[in-house]
């Protein structure tokens, strides 16, 4: 059913009639607005001053209005505007205001209404600092480095903890809550752990105007705090295993640039300390929560990873070893670590005498010492999945993890309709809401006084996989329009299902999107991952924003001079996604697809180690 569009911004509106000036033609005007976008980019990139970029961006506006006015779509660089064969990107969101550009790509505070003016191929920063504002993720909070999460971004954590905990639980595992305030005797016997940790590191040293005696820390994570009581709960092998975790937040006092989801001062995420009898059964869970781990991207998010465990340059602090699944966003060419499982070993154990009685001692002396992992998963999951999927119209929401996984919209209702047309529409659409609602399939029924386009472009930008469209003639012919959220083009992304089956149509088709998000996401990454053998091949493929797997000696030294190299060679030539770091590594990948005829040196030719390579290593720019 075809739904009225809705009305262009005046900005955009004004634009198209404006003519281009000295007569230029369109080919000319395309040239200038791919330099002047150009020219845009790289005053960012030297940080140069805020009225010069300006006098820039505004510039390339005018340009691209000039080049609307002659019949073409913008191809430059920039922020994007709304024109005509675009209207319904002015629909949605914020009530339905104009949208109000910004006269910087990176907005501070972007407009609340209309659609992004920034493309995600043009600005990553500034279109994922607008998405994650005008999907609803988050709003700004006065302290630097910390932000609110508002329902819709809280329900998505929501629907990953409520997977991941059933899961957990299925092991064994019961949560519980330690306090956040770590005292000074746990920081002193366990100094080593925490100064990895000390510029990051909270301190509370007052209440009121009082001066407290001893300050306390705010957790950033919770080994030590959990540690003492493990002590005490463990006397004989027989209280063994603990199973623990923990939903809460920790507090990392960032000094880099923080980003919302990906890196903030205060996140949530859930914490696993357990502890085991023997050291195979503690080993066998680690490799266990890393796959439900794995999961959670995969099944949930629509997103692959790579299982691995860390090189000893990037081994969690007081681990034997560490694991991790490695995600990758095509827009940066960046990877980023999406959630780790350690096996601690001995080490905390023998620190905070978590012992018991050997029973293969006969003379019952004899103790020995817990083993342990630690596991978690963070807020930063939300930040992942929107960098892979989300794209110009917002965010892209796979259905497992959507608020929402369908909208209801009621279509083709015009100011002629009858009583009795709009009275049959509203009652079908309840009914369909109905159903679906009982069917457990998560539905929103989108009722309210607003035109069908602008509740598109609402739904749109925040993400809901797939909206159904219902007006008279549907009814009339027994069935519905279901239109796809990851489907840009909107003919390919029409579905027509029947009201005799709508419960089974509409799941059909969510499980659908479930899998082509996953499908492309796979694809996408499995096109940027190439193996290297030789040096010479290492940094051409890093710059084209590609993973690489390498044979690599696993060594400190060895990695710290890959990661000098690389980015002393990217220093002269260009980079996707911009970011001029050097590599380093991400993970030795567990799979065997991923270590196909390994070389046995190493792929740094001034390699200090000499040790034989076994298995090839993931590299990689990351965040």
């Amino acid at each position: 059913a075809a739904a009225p569009k809705a009305a262009a911004a005046p900005k955009a509106a004004a634009a198209a009639t404006t003519a281009a000036p000295n007569g230029e033609g369109a080919a000319e005007l395309e040239a200038k607005v791919t330099e002047q976008g150009d020219k845009v980019r790289s005053l960012k990139a030297a940080k140069a001053a805020k009225e010069e970029i300006d006098a820039a961006v505004a510039t390339l506006k005018q340009l691209k209005a000039d080049l609307e006015a002659q019949g073409k779509t913008e191809k430059g660089g920039g922020a994007a505007g709304a024109s005509e064969g675009k209207k319904e990107k002015s629909g949605g969101g914020g009530g339905g205001k104009p949208a109000k550009k910004e006269e910087t790509a990176l907005a501070k505070n972007p407009a609340k209404g209309g659609g992004l003016d920034i493309k995600k191929a043009e600005d990553v920063p500034g279109w994922y600092e607008q998405v994650i504002m005008k999907a609803e993720l988050i709003e700004q909070y006065p302290v630097k480095g910390c932000f609110i999460l508002r329902p819709w971004s809280y329900r998505i954590w929501e629907l990953i903890q409520g997977w991941f905990d059933k899961e957990i639980k299925s092991m064994g595992v019961e949560n519980c809550y330690f306090p956040m305030f770590i005292p000074k005797c746990y920081m002193d016997k366990e100094s080593d752990h925490l100064s990895d940790f000390a510029p990051e590191l909270a301190m509370v040293t007052k209440f009121g105007d009082t001066e407290l005696e001893e300050p306390v820390a705010i957790r950033p994570t919770s080994e030590t705090a959990m540690y003492a009581a493990y002590s005490n709960w463990v006397q004989s092998h027989r209280d063994l295993p603990i199973k623990l975790n923990q939903w809460c937040s920790v507090v990392r006092w960032e000094v880099k640039q923080t980003t919302p989801f990906l890196r903030t001062r205060e996140f949530l995420w859930q914490e696993g300390h357990t502890a085991f009898a023997d050291k195979p059964s503690a080993e066998k869970e680690v490799l266990e929560i890393l796959e439900l781990y794995a999961g959670v991207y995969e099944k949930l998010l629509a997103i692959p990873v790579v299982r691995g465990t860390k090189t000893k340059a990037e081994t969690f602090p007081g681990a034997d070893y560490t694991t991790t699944v490695e995600a990758y966003i095509p827009a940066t060419g960046r990877a980023i670590q999406g959630a780790t499982s350690h096996h601690l070993g001995q080490n905390f154990s023998k620190m905070f005498e978590i012992s018991f009685q050997d029973p293969n001692d006969p003379s019952g002396k004899k103790r020995e010492f817990a083993q342990q992992n630690s596991w978690g998963i963070t807020q930063r999951t939300i930040g992942v999945m929107t960098m892979v999927h989300g794209d110009d119209k917002g965010l892209v929401l796979p259905p497992a993890i959507a608020c929402f996984q369908v909208v209801v919209v009621p279509v083709g209702l015009s100011a002629k309709a009858t009583q009795e047309e709009k009275e049959k529409v509203r009652t079908t659409c309840m009914s369909y809401y109905m159903k679906l609602s009982s069917a457990g399939i998560r539905t929103k029924l989108d009722d309210k006084d607003q035109s069908p386009g602008w509740k598109f472009n609402y739904w749109e930008m925040k993400g809901i996989p797939l909206r159904i469209e219902l007006g008279p003639k549907d009814i009339d012919k027994g069935e519905f329009v279901m239109a796809k959220r990851n489907v840009l083009d909107k003919d390919l992304g029409k579905v027509v299902g029947k009201d005799a089956t709508l419960a089974q149509d509409v799941q059909r088709v969510l499980d659908d999107i479930q899998k082509e998000m996953y499908d492309g996401a796979l694809a996408t990454r499995d096109a940027n991952l190439a193996s290297v053998d030789t040096w010479k091949d290492f940094s051409p493929n890093l710059n084209q924003g590609k993973m690489l797997l390498v044979p690599f000696c696993g060594m400190k030294d060895c990695e710290e001079m890959i990661k000098d190299k690389s980015k002393e060679e990217a220093a002269d030539v260009e980079v996707a996604g911009g970011l001029k770091m050097g590599a380093k590594s991400l993970c030795v990948p567990h799979e065997d697809k991923f270590n196909v005829n390994c070389p046995a040196k190493c792929i740094n030719p001034d390699c200090p180690s000499g040790k034989k390579v076994e298995r090839r290593t993931l590299f990689g720019r990351s965040y």
